[in-house]
């Protein structure tokens, strides 16, 4: 499969119909996500691992790692109304692959999760809701994992950046991207609002 293909299957799942706005449910661009993890997977970071996908949603990196055939993906998210919508996102894509995918589905909060695993690659809220959230999110992937993939805004970068030297962990890589996220919640005013974020590849220091 290609980076283009992967994007073309990855707009097909389902995204949520009535996201909640304090759970900053935004979906996450398949052209987004399907460069996110080609370069994971061009990393050697994806194929025959074990991935977790920290507040995956609808699951669109956790089962788009599957897809790039990871061995197996653990999906946690607290709403059970997005587990749902992974599932039968799963369904989909195992049509459409003619193959069967491994994910496990944990609905509930990411504090209860503890799978080792060898690869974290996730999309969490950015704290404009729920402030600081974004940092419980990336020191749950430090417990979890050598290799994190994970997206920030790139206002926070120096404070991320921070956050990372403070750490057992070090930046491997980091590129920005302009973030379309879509006319979805009442405070929306474009049909399409652009958000610039950062996707840093983390490794865990000798």
């Amino acid at each position: 499969m290609s980076k283009k293909e992967l994007a073309v299957v990855l707009s097909k799942l389902k995204a949520f119909d009535e996201p909640a706005m304090k759970l900053e449910q935004y979906t996450t661009d398949s052209e987004v996500a399907a460069d996110a993890l080609w370069l994971a997977f061009m990393q050697g970071d994806v194929e025959g691992k074990v991935i977790a996908d920290l507040g995956s949603g609808t699951g669109i990196l956790g089962l788009g790692a599957l897809a790039l055939g990871a061995k197996k993906a653990f999906l946690v998210d607290i709403d059970t109304k997005a587990m749902e919508l992974a599932m039968e996102n799963k369904e989909f894509l195992e049509e459409k692959l003619e193959r069967k995918l491994e994910a496990v589905f944990s609905a509930g909060d990411i504090s209860m999760f503890d799978e080792k695993v060898d690869v974290v690659i996730m999309n969490p809220p950015f704290g404009t809701k729920n402030q600081n959230i974004d940092t419980v999110f990336l020191l749950k992937a430090m417990d979890l994992a050598r290799i994190i993939y994970t997206f920030h805004k790139a206002s926070t970068k120096d404070y991320i950046d921070r956050m990372i030297s403070e750490s057992r962990f070090k930046t491997a890589h980091y590129q920005e991207y302009d973030f379309p996220l879509k006319q979805t919640m009442p405070q929306h005013r474009k049909r399409i609002e652009r958000i610039r974020v950062g996707l840093w590849k983390l490794e865990k220091k000798p």
